[in-house]
């Protein structure tokens, strides 16, 4: 059977045509064929009868000289006639589809005879006119697709040629255009090379025989040229960045092989990597991997942006740059893919973007210091007061309180601000639970997925119960990831995380539960979660059929939740259950201890045992307590305990020996830091121990007191002559944040938006955080030695001899010495906060020494100090620490040892050196710190009333602090925008007195408002005689202010004797010499919108009431220096002008030089013509004001006689003119102070010397201008 070889057509597939068309084809003798055979047979038969063409010139024959369409450059051919104008081959455009196949054809040959007879009718040049013409009225578009058809059958006829030419050395073309598909054979027009351009150096040269290559496409094979040459940076300019694989920033100049995949993209082909645009680009590709790939690489570019590796290198934040981008959102809807990939990929770079690895680190490690379960929210500073409000409601409360604004803000609005609102807004939990639940993801995924969950519990108690609230979500958690029951697990891979305990989601759980005491009773009670403790404490780690640190940190997680549910209160009832395992753990602790280099895991773990312990033995505390009834606990908070001293009273001999035992390796260093929280967890559970011991009204005081002495006498008082404890206090101002400020700075890549610690690359040794700190350990050592010196007064002078360490009085005087406010940020307040326990208890621990023995004067005066300077530090969350600082310490008399020590004596006796001049013994500045000093109990209680914390803040903080656990609310903290009290609070009872005042409408002034404004004013003066530096935060120019109130408050206040001399003696020393330069009107003040607008305000209130009041001239008078703004002499001359007769105040009483009035010489011209007004008119006189009158006079007289050629014509002429009028005054006496002004001098009744006669300068220039007069008048006549 023969076999015959399809003839090549040199198109792939045939045309597409009609079914209707008729193509004349014989029928098929050989059976029914289909119409592909039908055409390909109907083809063949064409190419094999076609005729000859008549009148064809061959290339061989060509005349010499004569120039083909081959030879034009495509620019050339456009501008010529066809080719071939004469010889018209067929319709090339018309074709006569859509007719009928007759009419078509005959159609479309009319249309092209008429065609030819029209174009031989006319001239070439005609032909190229009405060519330009078509061309400038046709689209562009159109003109390229009809040149393009022309190109391709120019084409289909030059190939034929050249295979026929092949054939034979005289072949004839056929006139019958060959049918050619247009989609396989014609090139677009940009395909084209220009001529000269050189041909693309291909790897692979191309063959018309490979599938799809008959047209090559040459710009398509660019990206398989080699790279061109890296191009080397040679100027400072910015350049794109771009990325590895594995996020790591590439230098503009790095020359990597191609074969690492970093060249794929368009743009700088020659440099690796790949920038952020086109990484944002690939995430939107439809293939799936190359998806995940983007959103892998994101996610290393954020960890590593996060952990500081870029530095410098780049300008701007690169998370502020992804998230303006929208990168939030992609990965919310890469959420929403369909494949597990790019739904792994998506959770791992969300939890890149939110969580802080090093965060949750160290908020773990410091969980068993010194109330360090509580924590501030993780949420921005920028949110209105009532989002701010952590009171815990139900979540339809919270709702319900919002405006309607922020309901209605969509998610990018919200996300803008804070971004974990933002993607609560977008049903992020809903569909995390799915993931969880239905596409059982790998167990990366699952952490991933866990971590975010935990960090959005962090963010506030409303995400926390939003978190909780969410349909199945916790119930699918529980169920999944803490079941009570599952097959073992060795070490390695786990291949799927359901149905085995996970510890991230027993973390999950202690931090909501933390969020409030709510959502720790619903938790306990909702999802039998007493069981899933029961299970995971009752084994040991290494009988939990877990891989060994997983178990061990599910039993420490599982500790850690349970000592949260007891911070409320609750689960008491399972210690009963679980006395047994844990008195097994605590006997096997100390062999624990004993290793040779303790598993930081494991020391967790036995720290988080103690303070389950702790919680418990003050739970056991049987102290009365009694719930407010408009508290939204007060059914909780009356739950009475489960569990009773007796019960808890049994771990406290276990624990000691591990104290002792820890307490030796103190020598040691490498094995102290490796203890870890141990030894800290062990001084607080003693600590709660004896307090709650004491609190038992059923046994004997003696038993306890009697253990105190002991524990004190074998381990406390040798422990403090050890030096290696006098090492710890030396560390102190090493590791502390308050003495070394640039420790918290803010991290580069912070965000206002998404609040981070800023702990990714690990806290240093020596930081309060570091494994070398002495915070955590010294401050449950000052705990404890409170608790024994409160319940044992006998032990109290014995155990304040820790307040004699060298190291902590060097840490107390760089704490107290003049600096900065510290900036907080969300480390700084977490940091600061821990160092002010600290401080606190050892001053609590100074105060309950002062009672029974008397304090060196000069620790009392650092102590005091030390107070002040702590009591306008402290923090949201610290409420009850503040109060208890106004209420015992910062007003006692024993911390005042300037009062027993010649103080008040040595202040008058400074005044007189200063002042030059002796005042009455009962009116100077000693007589009024003495007074105060009796004063003080009513100066505490003033300041009770008047720095009041809000009522819910100070009770949550109370109970927190004492330990009353069935009133506490949560331990999560206020929001720390700024601390409790202002830094100006000694001022406090004047500002509410101003502002009462001010909101009075009748003027009747307050109750009481004598006695208020004179305590105020007696604590300030105290605090600016005795302790400058408390008022340090205050620059002089608020101080100034602040006593201004006192004259706004009433018409009659300021003339009261006590006001009248605390204020003078409080003006004397703004005046001094070495606080006068720091007096400051013209920049903002703290506190005050505009000082002008305040200075406005007491002249307004002078002119009318002050009735020539002295110690209110001097205070109107202050401002009006020349070195202050000139505003304020331009309010007085121009607005308030009659208040001159009443600014009597006698040049000897002047508080500062009347030199700092007039000199340098006045320059505003508008204020030297109202002082020259003021002094014609007669309203500012040298009886009436007798400074002010010294002060113009002498700028008037500078300005008259100054000859300064700089000048502009408008001052000239003034100068002129007031000298002229001056010259022609009638007053001879003010005309001779002018005219004779020569220095200031305040001892003289004028305030100023004069000249006998005019300088001769001055004469010289006066004979001028009244010689200019002279001549004037006399050719005016």
């Amino acid at each position: 059977m023969a076999v015959n070889l399809p003839v090549p057509s040199g198109v792939a597939f045939p045309p597409v045509f009609h079914r209707s068309q008729d193509r004349q084809r014989k029928p098929a003798t050989s059976g029914k064929r289909s119409i592909f055979a039908q055409e390909i047979a109907a083809r063949r038969g064409s190419e094999a009868s076609i005729p000859p063409v008549r009148g064809v010139v061959s290339t061989q024959d060509r005349p010499e000289g004569a120039v083909t369409c081959e030879s034009l450059t495509p620019r050339e051919q456009d501008h010529q006639l066809p080719c071939g104008s004469q010889n018209f081959q067929g319709p090339h455009l018309v074709t006569g589809k859509g007719l009928r196949d007759q009419e078509a054809e005959q159609e479309a040959q009319t249309i092209h005879e008429e065609n030819i007879a029209r174009l031989q009718a006319m001239t070439p040049e005609e032909i190229l006119q009405e060519q330009q013409r078509l061309l400038a009225q046709l689209d562009p578009s159109l003109v390229a697709f009809l040149r393009s058809r022309s190109r391709t059958h120019e084409q289909a006829e030059e190939k034929a040629i050249e295979e026929q030419r092949a054939g034979a050395p005289s072949v004839e073309v056929s006139g019958e255009e060959p049918i050619m598909p247009a989609s396989a054979s014609e090139p677009r027009q940009e395909d084209e090379p220009e001529p000269g351009t050189p041909a693309l150096a291909l790897p692979v040269a191309p063959h018309k025989e490979w599938l799809h290559m008959d047209t090559v496409e040459l710009d398509k094979l660019h990206w398989t040229q080699d790279l061109p040459p890296l191009r080397r940076q040679k100027t400072q300019e910015r350049m794109q960045a771009r990325f590895s694989l594995q996020g790591e920033l590439l230098a503009p100049d790095v020359d990597l092989p191609t074969h690492l995949g970093l060249h794929h993209h368009g743009e700088e082909a020659e440099r690796a990597g790949y920038s952020l645009q086109e990484l944002f680009h690939l995430t939107r590709s439809q293939v799936s991997q190359q998806r995940a790939l983007a959103l892998h690489v994101l996610a290393q570019i954020i960890s590593r942006a996060q952990a500081g590796e870029f530095g410098v290198q780049l300008v701007g934040s690169v998370l502020r740059l992804l998230l303006d981008a929208g990168f939030l959102f992609l990965l919310r809807f890469s959420l929403d893919d369909r494949v597990d990939g790019v739904i792994a990929a998506a959770a791992h770079a969300l939890r890149a973007l939110l969580v802080a690895p090093g965060d949750e680190e160290l908020l773990d490690s410091t969980f068993s210091w010194y109330h360090g379960a509580m924590v501030f929210p993780l949420m921005p500073t920028q949110e209105d007061k009532d989002d701010e409000d952590e009171d815990e409601e139900p979540s339809g409360e919270k709702a319900k309180r919002k405006s309607p604004e922020e309901r209605n803000q969509p998610p990018s609005d919200l996300a803008r601000h804070d971004v974990i609102k933002g993607l609560l807004a977008t049903n992020l939990l809903p569909r995390l639970r799915y993931v969880l639940e239905v596409t059982c993801p790998g167990p990366s995924v699952v952490l991933d997925i866990l971590a975010v969950l935990i960090r959005l519990a962090r963010h506030s108690l409303e995400s926390a119960t939003r978190v909780l609230e969410c349909p199945r979500l916790i119930e699918t958690i529980v169920r999944e990831f803490l079941p009570t029951s599952w097959s073992p697990v060795g070490v390695g891979p786990t291949p799927s995380l359901h149905n085995v305990p996970c510890a991230a989601a027993m973390k999950l759980l202690r931090v909501l539960a933390s969020a409030g005491r709510n959502i720790a009773a619903r938790l306990l009670s909702s999802f039998d979660l007493r069981s899933c403790l029961c299970r995971f404490i009752a084994e040991a780690p290494q009988e939990l059929a877990l891989p060994p640190e997983e178990a061990e940190m599910l039993i420490t997680e599982s500790f850690r939740l349970w000592a949260v549910a007891a911070s409320y209160g609750q689960g008491c009832d399972l210690y009963r259950e679980l006395y047994p395992v844990l008195i097994r753990a605590l006997q096997v602790m100390p062999k624990e201890l004993s290793t040779h280099l303790p598993q930081p895991l494991s020391m967790q773990r036995i720290a988080s045992l103690l303070t389950v312990l702790t919680q418990l033995t003050l739970a056991a505390s049987s102290t009365a307590l009694q719930p407010s009834s408009d508290s939204a606990e007060a059914s909780l908070s009356a739950t009475p305990s489960l569990i009773t001293w007796t019960q808890v009273s049994g771990p406290k001999p276990l624990v000691e020996p591990c104290l002792r035992q820890t307490l030796k390796l103190l020598p040691r260093p490498e094995m102290w830091h490796a203890l870890g929280p141990v030894p800290t967890a062990c001084l607080l559970f003693l600590d709660a121990y004896y307090r709650t011991w004491s609190q038992q009204p059923d046994l004997c005081p003696g038993d306890w007191l009697q253990d105190m002495e002991r524990l004190s006498e074998e381990l406390l008082l040798p422990l403090l002559s050890q030096p290696t404890l006098g090492s710890l206090w030396d560390s102190l101002g090493r590791c502390s944040p308050l003495c070394n400020p640039q420790s918290c700075a803010p991290v580069p890549e912070a965000l206002p938006s998404l609040v981070s610690l800023g702990c990714m690359g690990g806290c240093p040794p020596f930081s309060l955080a570091g494994s070398a700190s002495p915070f955590p350990v010294l401050t449950s050592l000052l705990t404890l030695f409170n608790t024994l010196a409160r319940i044992h007064k006998g032990l109290c002078g014995q155990l304040a001899a820790v307040l004699a360490a060298p190291g902590l009085q060097s840490y107390f005087l760089q704490c107290v010495a003049p600096a900065a406010a510290p900036l907080l940020t969300p480390f700084s307040v977490w940091a600061l906060r821990h160092e002010y326990h600290l401080q606190y208890l050892a001053l609590t621990l100074a105060q309950r020494a002062a009672t029974f023995q008397p304090v060196p004067a000069t620790n009392a005066a650092l102590h005091h100090g030390m107070a002040l300077a702590l009591l306008s530090r402290l923090l949201p969350g610290s409420e009850h620490l503040a109060h208890e600082l106004l209420l015992s310490f910062v007003f006692r008399l024993e911390f005042l040892p300037e009062r027993a020590s010649g103080g008040p004596e040595a202040a008058d006796f400074s005044d007189q050196l200063s002042l030059g001049s002796s005042r009455d013994a009962g009116c100077g500045r000693g007589a009024l710190l003495a007074q105060a000093c009796q004063d003080l109990p009513s100066i505490r209680s003033c300041y009770l009333t008047h720095c009041s914390l809000t009522r819910a803040s100070l009770l949550a903080s109370q109970a927190l602090y004492r330990g009353e656990l069935q009133r506490v609310p949560s331990l999560l903290l206020p929001l720390p925008k700024e601390p409790l009290l202002p830094t100006d609070w000694p001022f406090l009872p004047l500002i509410h007195l101003y502002h009462r005042a001010s909101d009075t409408p009748s003027g009747l002034p307050p109750a009481d408002t004598v006695g208020t404004a004179m305590r105020a004013l007696q604590w300030v003066l105290v605090l600016e005689s005795w302790r400058p530096q408390a008022l340090w935060a205050v620059p002089p120019g608020a101080r100034l202010a602040r006593l201004m109130c006192v004259f706004l408050i009433d018409s009659e206040l300021f003339r009261e004797t006590p006001i009248q001399r605390l204020v003078a003696a409080l003006l004397a020393r703004l005046c001094q010499p070495e606080v006068l330069p720091n007096l400051n009107l013209d920049c903002p003040l703290p506190g005050l919108t505009s000082f002008p607008d305040l200075y406005a305000s007491v002249l307004e209130h002078f002119e009318a009431v002050s009735f020539g009041d002295h110690l209110f001239g001097a205070l109107v008078l202050l401002p009006l220096q020349r070195r202050f703004s000139v505003t304020f002499r331009l309010a007085l001359f121009g607005e308030h002008v009659g208040a001159l007769r009443a600014l009597g105040l006698p040049l000897t009483q002047l508080p500062v030089s009347l030199e700092c009035y007039t000199g340098p010489p006045e320059d505003n011209l508008d204020l030297l013509q109202l002082y020259f007004r003021a002094l014609v008119t007669g309203a500012l006189r040298p009886h009436w004001c007798p400074v002010l009158y010294a002060v113009t006079v002498a700028h008037v007289n500078s300005f008259i006689f100054s000859q300064d050629p700089k000048s502009s014509d408008e001052v000239k002429a003034a100068r002129r003119s007031m000298l002229q009028k001056t010259w022609l005054l009638a007053d001879e006496g003010l005309r001779k102070h002018l005219l004779h002004y020569k220095l200031p001098n305040s001892l003289l009744p004028e305030g100023f010397e004069l000249y006998a006669q005019l300088p001769t300068l001055h004469q010289q220039y006066l004979q001028r201008l009244t010689l200019g007069m002279t001549q004037n008048g006399v050719s005016e006549t």
